[in-house]
């Protein structure tokens, strides 16, 4: 079992490290144009929440901006996360992974990853995140890439990675 205490790799180490492997996490988040994900963090009792989110993935590493609510709680408190890709429409493929997320500060990149946020949303024409939603990025010590030939799929094939 991997504990608070796991080595974790960013997401630039990661793709760097396990290009064919982050290239698919990237391609199920974004399968719909814009990055969507499940996340799940762990409220003060213990017990898993889980919401959608929308990552955004660059060059830097996969990041997102979490509105005020009691997971941008979760994450301040302890940054422990796990993200779900969204299903797909023609297959059970999905990307999984978990690890720390960590507030960002920096108002150089939080400025870039709000104009990159806005870009990727220009169809509909979002505002930029506001001064009260965090900004975290997100490493990982584990991952689960499964791809599958469609629904229902008897013999999915399964990618594990763990940092080690």
């Amino acid at each position: 079992m991997i504990g608070h205490d796991a080595q974790v790799t960013t997401w630039m180490e990661f793709r760097n490290q396990h290009a064919e492997l982050a290239e698919a996490g990237r391609a199920l988040f974004y399968q719909h144009g814009v990055g969507l994900a499940f996340l799940a963090t762990t409220r003060r009792d213990g017990r898993p929440r889980l919401h959608p989110m929308c990552p955004v993935i660059n060059e830097r590493g996969l990041f997102a901006f979490i509105i005020p609510s009691p997971k941008q709680g979760d994450l301040r408190r302890d940054g422990i996360y796990a993200m779900h890709s969204f299903p797909c429409p023609e297959n059970e493929d999905a990307f999984s992974m978990a690890g720390t997320a960590t507030l960002v500060t920096d108002p150089a990149v939080r400025a870039t990853l709000a104009t990159q946020f806005v870009q990727e949303r220009s169809q509909i024409a979002v505002v930029p995140p506001a001064d009260d939603d965090a900004l975290f990025e997100f490493a990982l010590d584990s991952c689960l890439l499964t791809r599958t030939t469609g629904h229902g799929d008897p013999r999915p094939q399964h990618s594990v990675w763990r940092a080690e």
